[in-house]
């Protein structure tokens, strides 16, 4: 089959005065719309120039402008603007140029943050210059920036989220998750223990925290604690609760330390936040520590050495002390599961460790599993504490000694 020709290209003067009269006058980018703007702006076009305008001028004036296409890529994850022919994208291999995708002027991109941050309800001009919110049609995360915060041009960002869940098995076959890696954690999803999962910004948290809740009991009731609607495990019974950012004027704001509370009175099998990254990190050890078996929540850490500190900074920050953070995190008995992005882009499980108290009474993550490469598996220090835990099926006898 032959391919249908690109659309013709209008000459972008006359697009613009096309658009600033529909605008003015409140009109939708109809086809008769636009040829009755063509013909006051005194442009004679024919039928397969219109088509090109009005396709043009409703992703402009109701979708996404030139990101139309990107969004509608499965595989893209993030779209970062830094101008109006700088624009990047990220399928899971890393950040690449997105060719043939520009936008007129950084006018353009900026009109675009803008009509976004109407449809999240949010304010973004001169006296708001910045953005962070979710667009509620795609649940996609919008961050965005204008001058002169950013002196040079506007700068906008789009988190997507993924419209199916990977499975566990599917992150095998993308060697996401190494083999013996998800026998342990179906293991300790199964075991209800409390788990933690770890990592730096991109390494792939909320998609195996997805996956390893799909993972639990049907039987089960799924608390789901979230800034902004991220997770979407394949379970039969799961209640969302999400935050609210403050109004224009300042007010209205819940936070996810409120909804932390109300879902403990909701009955939860299972208690998760999305991402713990302030006092609703008290509210989460608390629970666990309370009979809430189960819980889980993803947390920024570089390392999985570095989450007791994060936990503290947290704790601490919200009014704990550290003696007590620690005692709290301690009682968790919680794992960690700690993903890392190699410099080639891929995402992957890389060790697993347990929480123990030291003689100063300040909480380590100590290595127990690890995953270098795949197939390999090589048990540490703190394997007995793991295997007590979750037991030791999924152990292969081969597993060597790190």
């Amino acid at each position: 089959m032959t391919p249908a020709p690109p659309d013709p290209a209008p000459d972008p003067v006359l697009l613009e005065a096309v658009r600033a009269r529909l605008v003015r006058e409140g009109a939708e980018p109809s086809p008769a719309h636009v040829a009755a703007a063509l013909r006051a702006e005194g442009g004679v076009l024919g039928d397969a120039e219109i088509l090109a305008i009005v396709r043009l001028l409703r992703a402009d004036l109701t979708g996404a402008g030139p990101l139309d296409p990107l969004l509608a890529e499965p595989s893209i994850t993030d779209i970062l603007v830094n101008g109006p022919t700088e624009v990047w994208v990220d399928n899971g291999s890393g950040l690449r140029p997105a060719p043939g995708v520009r936008f007129t002027d950084d006018e353009a991109v900026q009109r675009l943050a803008q009509r976004l941050a109407a449809q999240a309800g949010r304010r973004l001009d001169a006296a708001a210059p910045w953005v962070d919110a979710r667009l509620p049609a795609s649940g996609a995360r919008l961050h965005a920036v204008l001058p002169p915060v950013a002196p040079e041009r506007t700068h906008l960002s789009l988190r997507l989220p993924r419209q199916s869940v990977f499975t566990l098995d599917e992150l095998v076959g993308s060697g996401s998750v190494p083999p013996g890696g998800a026998q342990l954690l179906r293991a300790l999803v199964t075991s209800r223990h409390a788990f933690l999962v770890c990592g730096g910004t991109g390494t792939g948290k909320t998609t195996l925290l997805s996956s390893l809740l799909s993972l639990a009991d049907p039987s089960e009731r799924l608390l789901l604690v979230e800034d902004s609607a991220e997770l979407r495990p394949e379970h039969p019974h799961v209640v969302r609760l999400q935050a609210r950012p403050p109004n224009i004027e300042g007010t209205g704001e819940v936070s996810l330390h409120q909804l932390v509370r109300q879902a403990l009175r909701m009955r939860p099998d299972r208690l998760v936040v999305g991402e713990a990254r302030g006092g609703e990190v008290v509210d989460l050890l608390s629970a666990m520590n309370t009979g809430h078996e189960g819980g889980a929540s993803t947390l920024h850490a570089n390392a999985a050495a570095d989450l007791p500190a994060r936990v503290e900074a947290l704790g601490c920050a919200a009014g704990l002390s550290r003696e007590a953070v620690h005692s709290q995190l301690a009682a968790t008995r919680a794992l960690v599961v700690h993903l890392v992005r190699e410099p080639s882009g891929a995402r992957r499980v890389a060790e697993v460790r347990v929480l123990r108290r030291d003689t100063g009474g300040l909480v380590r993550a100590v290595p127990a599993v690890g995953f270098p490469t795949v197939g390999h598996i090589v048990r540490h220090e703190a394997i007995h504490d793991l295997t007590a835990l979750v037991g030791d099926n999924w152990l292969p006898p081969t597993a060597t000694e790190g």
